[in-house]
């Protein structure tokens, strides 16, 4: 049986990414703060499972994935993915005007949380006669610094730098464990709305991303989900500590 495990499922990329793998016989369980009632309720030949989980909550995401791993270990697994998709975009301002807590719960849902996760994941399923695969969404924001965007930037750069390196781990290993990137660039989600309603004092570039949604220039997420889920369906195809971006497929 081929499973994938992945976060942020309740609307957005997940929700697209979790569609297609159920489409494609790939049973789904998925990972939210909200539910999703399509997903569960879609007659599918891949099945959906649905943890209502606060990702910012350390304790309870570790408690929950324990729980899963426990499951998966009990199945006949022919495959096992891992899209850790799930993260936050606010606070969106200049340092110096953010809350403690805003800046604790980024952190910890873009970028403790999948190194946690990803820690669990690697120690106790390293028993599994079968290569995990792992993927981490990131962003081009990690690449560049943005007016307002200190945290998401940081996070996601943060991010990066934790995959390359968990994949020059599973290399040297030789564990035949594949960890790599997946960069999604502008699409239209909830996301993106929260970015166009900052204020311009806040979010310097936000007449441009106004002009994305106007011109429009975002790709559905089922489009850019498709790309990602080609990928997971040719595991062959999928080299450890790769980075790739949608902009390469979709030109």
């Amino acid at each position: 049986m081929k499973y994938a495990v992945i976060t942020g499922t309740s609307k957005g990329l997940g929700a697209s990414i979790a569609k297609l793998l159920m489409e494609a016989s790939v049973h789904v369980i998925g990972l939210a703060r909200g539910t999703n009632q399509k997903l569960e309720n879609a007659n599918l030949p891949g099945s959906y499972q649905h943890y209502q989980v606060d990702l910012s909550d350390i304790e309870q995401t570790e408690r929950t994935f324990r729980e899963i791993i426990s499951f998966l270990e009990d199945q006949p697994l022919d495959s096992l993915q891992l899209v850790q998709n799930a993260a936050l975009v606010s606070p969106i301002e200049q340092a110096g005007k953010q809350s403690a807590k805003e800046l604790t719960s980024h952190v910890h849902v873009n970028l403790l949380t999948p190194m946690v996760v990803t820690n669990l994941w690697l120690d106790l399923l390293r028993d599994l006669d079968i290569p995990l695969v792992l993927v981490n969404i990131t962003s081009g924001a990690a690449n560049r610094s943005v007016y307002g965007w200190n945290a998401y930037g940081s996070t996601k750069a943060g991010l990066d730098r934790y995959t390359d390196t968990v994949a020059l781990e599973q290399d040297k290993l030789k564990t035949g464990n594949k960890v790599f990137l997946f960069d999604p660039s502008i699409m239209d989600t909830d996301m993106q709305g929260q970015i166009r309603s900052a204020d311009p004092s806040q979010f310097v570039d936000v007449e441009q991303f106004k002009n994305y949604k106007k011109e429009d220039k975002l790709r559905s997420t089922e489009v850019v989900a498709k790309v990602l889920v080609d990928r997971l369906l040719d595991e062959k195809s999928i080299k450890n500590g790769d980075y790739f971006s949608v902009k390469d497929i979709l030109k």
